[in-house]
């Protein structure tokens, strides 16, 4: 049993080192919003996606992040989200042409409607001065 806690706790440490890495404060934000309603769901997208996904050894970051980009792109109703993750695309090294061309990329597969809306928030994000 102590092992198994000592592995969630590993999860969960490796999944927040791992968040504020690609997003910084926003990832911080995204967790604090759900302090007051879903605390358990915090602790899950700490635990799966970033401490159990992303920080599996095949893939890089940037690639990582691109493949997400297309993805919430792709969806086509996922803007926070988005958003979030154009930033941590930029924060781990993809360009904004990169950005930009994944989101067109996304066209083909998505349809113009999704990556006429992915463009616009990559636009914003660009305009809120997204580091390169």
């Amino acid at each position: 049993m102590k092992d198994m806690l000592m592995n969630i706790e590993s999860r969960y440490e490796r999944g927040l080192a791992k968040l504020r890495e690609i997003d910084g404060e926003a990832g911080e934000r995204v967790l604090e919003s759900l302090d007051g309603i879903a605390p358990d769901f915090a602790r899950y997208l700490i635990e799966f996606p970033f401490g159990d996904i992303y920080s599996r050894p095949s893939l890089d970051l940037k690639s990582r992040e691109i493949a997400v980009v297309a993805a919430l792109t792709a969806l086509g109703n996922a803007a926070p989200q988005l958003k979030v993750h154009i930033q941590g695309a930029i924060n781990v090294g993809v360009t904004r042409a990169e950005v930009v061309e994944t989101i067109m990329q996304m066209a083909v597969y998505a349809g113009f409607p999704a990556a006429l809306n992915g463009l616009t928030v990559a636009k914003e994000v660009f305009a809120q001065g997204a580091k390169q």
